[in-house]
């Protein structure tokens, strides 16, 4: 198994509290490549749903170097880094087929692309990302060819309908 690709391995940053953006343009600045993955989360605010996006993995950052040039130890020093994270003395590299992966699945500003509803069939379990049941399991009784989902959701002791968009769900 490779962990290389053209931009050396994949390694992970742990971040200091709330530092993302700080790290990531401080990373960008050295000529590192970073990768930062977010995914959409509906909050309440104010009495309202409203829609965000956030870390996919929350204080954690991939960043792609070759670790024999020896310039690792500076991304440790890095503002908005607290550390690579290591086993031993060396960083740990991460699988580049887990990260490309990722990759494939966002956009290119890092968000999480919509879920296929083709890769679902009746009976999967998924995770509800937006509205007011964000957070809640569904299972999915029919697929609509519209790319609409209708699950079943179970609230109060009653399984209820509901009509989703393909987007709106993710596969557990």
């Amino acid at each position: 198994m490779s962990y290389y690709d053209r931009h050396g391995a994949w390694f992970l940053a742990q971040l200091k509290p709330n530092s993302a953006a700080i790290a990531e343009r401080n990373l960008h600045r050295q000529g590192f490549r970073t990768f930062l993955p977010l995914e959409p989360e509906t909050r309440k605010r104010g009495g309202k749903f409203v829609d965000v996006t956030r870390p996919l993995f929350p204080g954690y950052l991939f960043v792609a170097f070759d670790p024999a040039r020896g310039h690792w130890r500076s991304i440790n020093s890095t503002q908005g880094v607290a550390r690579l994270v290591s086993f031993g003395n060396a960083p740990a590299p991460v699988p580049s087929e887990l990260v490309s992966g990722l990759i494939r699945r966002c956009d290119d500003d890092g968000k999480l692309l919509p879920t296929d509803a083709r890769s679902l069939v009746p009976g999967d379990r998924v995770r509800l990302q937006t509205g007011p049941f964000a957070d809640f399991v569904a299972e999915v009784e029919s697929l609509a060819s519209d790319q609409r989902i209708w699950v079943l959701i179970d609230l109060m002791g009653n399984r209820t309908r509901m009509q989703l968009g393909a987007g709106q769900v993710c596969p557990i």
